[in-house]
């Protein structure tokens, strides 16, 4: 069984920046991710290509999961790019604004010379990829996908919905993501939160991914690490819960239940599976 890992926060860096790269190694997020894309101005990619393979070369993230994001095949960049991050073997290389189920195949073709470890990520942010969510999750069955991430400002650039403070022109973006995502097995990460000094709003983003189904968040600041790690993070009390409901299906006395009371509430098989999961996380967080 794989060990659960988690990705309650994972921290854009400009791979143009040297100093960036050296800070995130010390960053208590579960996810850095090298940004050859938005974060870098054109006369600055080649720069920030070079660097980045010479981070995942040096190496000193620890257990952090370390991605690169690529710029996309229709730019001067794009090719370049996946050659560059194929060749270096990070954790995974995220791709942008993917249409459909054949734009996954095409850029898990051009990253098949990449150690088998290396994953494939994709970012769900042109409103053609919405309503081809369900077969860009099926494409985690025959190809490196692992991971959906939100990005609700192409989003809202290509749709012309508002960035209200409670996201609500979203949700739908949300829901399908999520779903296309668990369906299939792989992870799905919120979008960022533009407010570095809105300590309260970012909390409040978080907490709201976290009930929607991410598995985390998607951030701008190392600022923002500390907010998502908790929102993402079971609380004590939930933990104990858990392990109570694991516990209580354990017991022999339950052999072949589908439902039992545990601590006044009523738990079915499907709620072990949930326990199971809450414990994996906080585990693999203390861990």
């Amino acid at each position: 069984m794989t060990p659960f890992r988690p990705r309650r926060s994972a921290l854009y860096m400009p791979a143009s920046n040297p100093r960036a790269i050296d800070k995130a190694r010390t960053l208590l997020c579960d996810v850095v991710i090298l940004d050859l894309e938005d974060a870098v101005a054109p006369d600055a990619k080649d720069q920030a290509r070079a660097a980045a393979v010479e981070a995942v070369k040096a190496g000193g993230f620890g257990r952090r999961e370390l991605v690169i994001r690529v710029n996309g095949l229709d730019t001067p960049w794009g090719e370049a790019d996946l050659k560059a991050a194929s060749e270096a073997g990070p954790n995974a290389i995220l791709v942008p604004k993917i249409g459909d189920d054949g734009d996954i195949a095409r850029y898990d073709g051009r990253i098949g010379h990449a150690p088998a470890a290396t994953r494939l990520w994709a970012m769900v942010e042109t409103a053609r990829c919405l309503f081809h969510l369900e077969g860009i999750g099926a494409a985690a069955k025959t190809s490196r996908l692992a991971c959906l991430a939100l990005g609700p400002n192409d989003l809202a650039k290509e749709t012309g919905a508002r960035m209200t403070p409670g996201r609500e022109p979203f949700f739908t973006a949300f829901s399908l993501t999520i779903a296309a995502a668990k369906a299939y097995g792989i992870a799905a990460l919120d979008g960022p939160f533009g407010g570095i000094d809105n300590p309260e709003g970012l909390l409040a983003e978080c907490v709201q991914g976290r009930d929607f189904g991410f598995d985390g968040k998607t951030l701008i600041h190392p600022s923002q690490i500390e907010a998502a790690n908790r929102a993402y993070s079971p609380s004590e009390a939930e933990v104990a819960y858990a392990r109570a409901v694991i516990s209580a299906f354990a017991d022999p006395a339950n052999a072949g239940k589908g439902a039992i009371r545990v601590e006044g509430r009523m738990a079915e098989r499907l709620h072990l599976g949930m326990a199971q999961r809450v414990v994996a996380v906080s585990e693999a967080v203390e861990g």
